[in-house]
């Protein structure tokens, strides 16, 4: 099944120390099914890559070589049409969500999708839903 895909399970795919068994079990349900992600997601991406260089956590040609790969991967960007909606307001207000982390509930909400996470409040807020995915779900899922 296709998920939401926010930027934090996706960037644990590039740092060692943040990689673990769900977020491999996430990239291989992306690569399997494809993901969506909201129009905010490549610029949140590329903010903590470029970090993560200037710390030293990472080279310019390995950040290259990170959006490479998830251009190459089955992920489609939601634009939410051409007016703006506001309506992650809600989310923010009923989870205590930063608006960008609401953008990620608020797809999962439209399109019945689960949400994959490696963000505590976020996943929270998504199960509560019962839209949290994780690795266990899709195996019972199949």
């Amino acid at each position: 099944m296709k998920l939401v895909l926010d930027a934090s399970m996706a960037l644990s795919w590039f740092f060692k120390d943040e990689r673990v068994g769900e977020s491999v079990a996430a990239l291989r349900s992306v690569r399997q099914f494809g993901a969506l992600v909201p129009a905010l997601w490549s610029a949140e991406i590329v903010h903590v890559l470029v970090k993560a260089e200037k710390r030293g956590r990472l080279r310019a040609e390995q950040t290259a070589t990170a959006l490479d790969y998830l251009r190459a991967l089955p992920i489609s960007v939601e634009t939410g049409g051409s007016t703006p909606s506001f309506s992650g307001l809600a989310l923010v207000r009923q989870f205590d969500l930063s608006a960008y982390d609401a953008a990620y509930l608020e797809l999962a909400v439209s399109f019945g999708l689960p949400l994959a996470t490696r963000d505590d409040r976020l996943a929270s807020a998504a199960g509560a839903l019962g839209l949290r995915w994780s690795a266990r779900r899709r195996q019972r899922s199949r």
